[in-house]
């Protein structure tokens, strides 16, 4: 049976199967399938397009007008020990730890397809600056799912040092390539108008942020779905009993199934159970990201040629590490001290932020980064040009 049907033939089989399962399901369960979208639709409208859409805008200024190599310039002596990239690609990291998933992949590619890095520098960063941004982890996570303004400090501080952690391990990635290193004196603008450059950036950044809230959207009635189904419940079941000698129920086990396809679902589901648990798990769901992000990913390679199994690779590791260090910082950092009432006060106003304060506090914080962008560009330019007068006197 097995020479008469190859692979191929059984992945179509299990691709149908799978196909013709999903039509069955929209039509017995139409309820809740709209439920999921109309969720999936109110986190979009509310959530990510006001907090996204700014800093997509945002790193596409930087990298086609060339802000990024005069970034570059200034952080190349810290980026090529540490992480083995060109300076060019401090705007990518830069940008991932603040703007979220998945504004530091997205930016790491585009200063791949401008020329800026290698195709080696590109996957090094791609393994370690698609990063949660502080919003999500401070304000959904820190104060709207633990409760506490202290839970969120200690996972955003775990998040960031496992993403430098697997920065650096990734510089050992193809050790024989070495960074591009800049030969001229100084870094140049690209040629590109700024009106060019504004109108491609709010055009690609409007089609970028519907590409994430379409898979969103997906993976929200699908997990909707594989509950109502009984279907999570029977993986979780099997996962349970796999994962048995780690203490794992099949409560836990549905719980990280289902950060593992969505993190914010993922995340948002550990609302009980001990502290010290609840905490690892989030952590290792917000450095993995999910299945939706990694598709959001995927979107943006493209035909770049960009190695997949590397970004792959660098999210579990930094899931990984993630829960590792949250362990060792709960038992360094208490949570019961007073500050983390205030802190949870502070960030449970991001939390409840309707839309319009949302996009607000977004495109402020956006527009902000950016003249401070510009306002180092200036000032590197008059410095070179300064220094270029006097070599030439």
């Amino acid at each position: 049976m097995g020479r008469l049907v190859g692979r191929a033939q059984y992945r179509d089989i299990l691709l149908g199967i799978g196909l013709l399962w999903a039509t069955l399901s929209l039509i017995l369960w139409p309820e809740e399938a709209i439920g999921a979208m109309r969720d999936g639709l109110k986190l979009c409208g509310n959530v990510i397009l006001p907090s996204l859409f700014p800093f997509f805008v945002l790193s596409s200024l930087v990298v086609e007008l060339g802000m990024s190599r005069y970034l570059g310039k200034l952080l190349e002596p810290v980026m090529v020990p540490l992480f083995q990239v060109n300076g060019n690609c401090a705007a990518a990291l830069a940008l991932g730890f603040i703007g979220g998933y998945p504004v530091g992949a997205r930016t790491a590619i585009q200063i791949y397809e401008n020329g800026q890095c290698s195709c080696t520098e590109a996957e090094r960063m791609l393994a370690f600056c698609n990063n949660s941004g502080p919003a999500f982890i401070l304000g959904v996570v820190g104060a709207g799912v633990f409760g506490s303004g202290g839970a969120g400090l200690l996972l955003y501080l775990a998040h960031l040092l496992a993403s430098l952690a697997v920065g650096v391990l990734f510089r050992f990635y193809k050790p024989q390539e070495r960074p591009r290193l800049r030969r001229s004196r100084g870094p140049q603008f690209q040629t590109v108008r700024f009106s060019k450059a504004f109108v491609s950036s709010v055009t690609g950044a409007l089609q970028s942020g519907l590409n994430i809230c379409a898979f969103i959207l997906f993976f929200t009635v699908f997990l909707r779905i594989l509950a109502h189904a009984g279907i999570l419940e029977a993986l979780g079941r099997f996962l349970s009993l796999l994962l048995a000698p780690l203490g794992m129920d099949q409560t836990w086990a549905e719980r990280l199934l289902t950060g593992l396809v969505e993190v914010s679902s993922g995340v948002t589901s550990l609302t009980d159970g001990a502290l010290p648990g609840r905490l690892s798990m989030a952590a290792f769901m917000l450095g993995w990201a999910g299945v939706s992000v990694h598709c959001q990913v995927l979107a943006f390679l493209g035909d770049s040629s960009l190695s997949v199994r590397t970004y792959v690779a660098g999210k579990l590791l930094h899931g990984l590490l993630s829960a590792a260090l949250v362990q060792l910082l709960f038992r360094i950092i208490p949570l019961s001290s007073p500050a983390s009432v205030y802190l949870a006060e502070q960030t449970e106003a991001i939390a409840t932020l309707d839309f319009h304060r949302a996009l607000t506090i977004s495109a402020v914080v956006s527009w902000g980064i950016w003249l401070a962008f510009l306002a180092l560009t200036v000032y590197v330019a008059q410095k070179n040009s300064g220094k270029e007068g006097r070599h030439v006197v």
